[in-house]
């Protein structure tokens, strides 16, 4: 099957304005009329389902927190990404544009990305007048940072909490549509299918998570803004409920899922600690600008840092890419960090660690602070006191994390981090018009897969949950809709939905009575070790194979032996992540095959068989510069279907950040 991401013809910089001016529209009183279904409010779901209201749809909201505030968004902590140019350094919609390309490894759609860079102003701006409190320079103009993979700083931020900040600007609007009536809030509701009627999304089967209730909610539209599958590896960055369930359902229902290997290792990330661990610590990226990462030069070196002097010291991200230094890509980062550590160069009790290092940036920081004060004679410690009070303004929080978690001053020695498992740039397959391959079924943010590519730049992942929110699902839902205005609401006693949720109902009753000797996380456990290990930060050919064979048989292992106390119709937390590792029980097989399939290294895909003479990665262009999305055919049955990548602006080369 072709897919057609439906990009609109003409130059590229004219598509998305050119789309907007002849979209098909829905007057005020048919919108009225229309019932949109939106799950998930994080940043794309709660700047999605607040534009909707605010523009007179009706819409129902649904997420499984006990409110829209605690949604994962709020953990991005290093800030979000525009071309707004106000240092004044060189930036642009282009380069934003051609920096998130290259980033991505040339694997994203240039339509998209080119409409992402477009919009990225215009969120700066509401997120403004919301009254998000974004750092600002002495003038009163707003701040930037600058963020891996660019030359440029263009990375808005609000200390280190920019996600939290963002998401409660958003959470405030949709707050006011729900006090308008335009907006209905369901929390503790976990989506579990998506009711398709003549081929067509027209509504969902949630779980009340309070009282284990199933109920059927129609929508002329079906919204999923539920985030990224991180969490298939048991250890990641992610919140502990974030899961892969609606979009898997709807994978199941007929929506492709695209380069679902594509996941995102984050370097920057306090390093695992021992077996008791269900989450790591993300320290954000922000920290790369002021932080200088090295390990020892000597192998298996156990002095402590203060005590290794500066020439035994191996900066060796400014060693080998001399043009970004500690501010190259992400993947970049990462498999620099493995290959020290690898190689025996690690730190720390476990080896599994490099350095970050702010004493150079602390006294930096002191000088200039003194001269400001017109100092110029002050004592070595006077000066690192003034470089502590600057370094606390900007990064105070994080470092206030990483001394609460490590119980060590990072003030006073370096970090300690490894690469984890953070973002996933794979979802649903989504055209131009963010829709599925099911009509009427739309994947917003991390849900779906479209502007990244193989890897995600830092601070790319707030830009694109608000910009697909707040500038783009307004104008492509309506598009569509101005077809279905005669379409009345359908009465949820309508077969397709009895017979979804029949469905529902006997998997969950399937799962009760297993009865098993096993805890649901012993087999979380035991998919994200395979998942770490085999299809990880650097995956082969045989590794796979063996991960595909395990992961069916762990999956075989849970359904006749997990155990699930409690009962069904009660709130029943165990029952409801049985569901949620059932589903990533079958994801982590497909990741495995695509990861197989994709014979090339790419951004965070990284096959350790394709790889040039100093490790990078290896592509070929010739044979895979396509967006693999899967069709789900039946249990371990998938069928593969490429949208084809054209690059008509930016011209694929060899990917240098030295």
């Amino acid at each position: 099957m072709a897919l057609d991401s439906k990009i609109p013809a003409g130059k590229m910089d004219e598509k998305w304005g050119k789309y907007k001016s002849t979209c098909k529209l829905v007057n005020p009183a048919n919108k009225r009329q229309l019932e949109i279904i939106v799950v998930g409010t994080g940043l794309a779901g709660a700047s999605a389902a607040a534009s909707l209201g605010e523009m007179g749809y009706k819409v129902k909201a649904f997420c499984f927190q006990d409110s829209p505030r605690r949604a994962h968004s709020i953990a991005a902590q290093g800030g979000i990404n525009a071309a707004k140019n106000y240092q004044n350094d060189g930036d642009s919609t282009y380069r934003l544009f051609y920096d998130t390309i290259k980033g991505g490894d040339y694997r994203a759609r240039e339509g998209n990305v080119h409409r992402l860079a477009e919009v990225s102003t215009n969120i700066i701006d509401q997120c403004v007048a919301q009254g998000v409190p974004f750092a600002r320079e002495y003038g009163g103009l707003l701040s930037n940072r600058s963020f891996g993979g660019t030359q440029v700083q263009r990375t808005f931020y609000a200390a280190g909490q920019t996600g939290q900040q963002l998401l409660i600007g958003a959470y405030q609007a949709l707050e006011r549509q729900v006090a308008l009536g335009n907006v209905t809030m369901y929390a503790r509701h976990e989506m579990l299918d998506v009711v398709k009627i003549d081929g067509k999304a027209r509504g969902i089967i949630a779980r009340n998570l309070v009282n284990g209730e199933l109920e059927r909610h129609f929508g002329h539209a079906v919204l999923l803004c539920t985030g990224g599958y991180g969490n298939v590896f048991y250890l990641s960055t992610n919140a502990m409920g974030s899961n892969v369930t609606a979009a898997w359902k709807a994978h199941r229902k007929g929506a492709f899922f695209g380069n679902p290997c594509f996941t995102q290792i984050h370097p920057t990330c306090i390093p695992v600690s021992g077996d008791h661990q269900s989450k790591l610590t993300l320290m954000s990226e922000s920290l790369r600008n002021d932080g200088r990462i090295w390990v020892p030069k000597k192998q298996g070196d156990n002095r402590k840092p203060g005590d290794i002097p500066e020439e035994e010291r191996d900066y060796y991200l400014e060693r080998r890419y001399p043009a970004f230094g500690n501010l190259v890509p992400r993947d970049v980062a990462s498999r620099a960090a493995k290959e020290r550590c690898d190689a025996g160069y690690g730190v720390g009790s476990s080896k599994m660690a490099v350095y970050l290092d702010f004493a150079a940036a602390i006294e930096r920081y002191g000088k200039i602070e003194a001269n400001k004060q017109g100092k110029s004679n002050l004592d070595k410690d006077a000066v690192i006191a003034l470089g502590k009070d600057v370094v606390k303004e900007k990064y105070g929080n994080l470092f206030d994390m990483y001394a609460k978690i490590t119980g060590e001053n990072p003030y006073e020695v370096p970090m300690r981090i490894y690469p984890a498992v953070h973002y996933t740039m794979g979802g649903l397959w989504v055209d131009y018009e963010l829709m599925t391959t099911v009509p009427n079924l739309y994947a917003l943010g991390e849900a779906n897969f479209s502007d990244h590519g193989a890897n995600r730049l830092g601070a790319s992942a707030l830009m694109q949950g608000l910009a697909d929110g707040y500038f783009v699902i307004p104008y492509t839902l309506g598009n569509n809709l101005a077809d279905d205005i005669r379409t009345k609401s359908i009465p949820t006693d309508h077969p397709a939905f009895i017979a979804a949720e029949k469905e529902v109902s006997d998997r969950i009753n399937k799962l009760m009575s297993i009865k098993g000797k096993e805890s649901v996380e012993s087999f979380h456990k035991r998919l994200g070790k395979i998942m770490w290990d085999k299809c990880g930060m650097g995956r082969n050919a045989e590794g796979l194979k063996h991960a595909i064979k395990e992961i069916q048989q762990l999956r075989k292992d849970f359904w006749s032996n997990v155990r699930i106390p409690g009962e069904v119709n009660e709130f029943n937390p165990e029952l409801d992540k049985a569901g949620r590792v059932a589903d990533f029980l079958e994801l982590g097989e497909l990741m495995c095959i695509d990861a197989l399939d994709r014979e090339e290294s790419c951004g965070g895909h990284f096959r350790e068989e394709f790889q040039t003479e100093e490790g990078e990665a290896l592509r070929d262009d010739e044979k895979f510069m396509y967006v693999s999305a899967w069709e789900f055919k039946g249990d371990s049955q998938y069928e593969l279907h490429k949208e084809e990548l054209k690059y008509e602006i930016v011209h694929p080369s060899a990917r240098s950040y030295k």
